[in-house]
């Protein structure tokens, strides 16, 4: 249901952005299939890697303006 409602106001603001017409239902309509993808395991194992060498990055950082 959500994601129906995401979905919809996705498609919506693409069609504004491109003219009205099927593209913005379309491409709204496949919004939540994709989030759907990209959010299981693999978006996980991403989303983790990406959050972790933010983490080290970070540390790098302020050990070195330490010294």
């Amino acid at each position: 249901m959500i994601g129906k409602i995401v979905g919809a106001i996705a498609g919506k603001k693409i069609a504004e952005r491109y003219g009205d017409g099927p593209k913005g239902a379309l491409i709204g309509a496949m919004i939540p299939v994709v989030a759907r993808r990209a959010f299981g395991p693999l978006g996980l194992a991403i989303g983790g890697g990406y959050l972790a060498k933010k983490i080290y990055d970070s540390r790098k950082r302020r050990a070195r303006a330490t010294y």
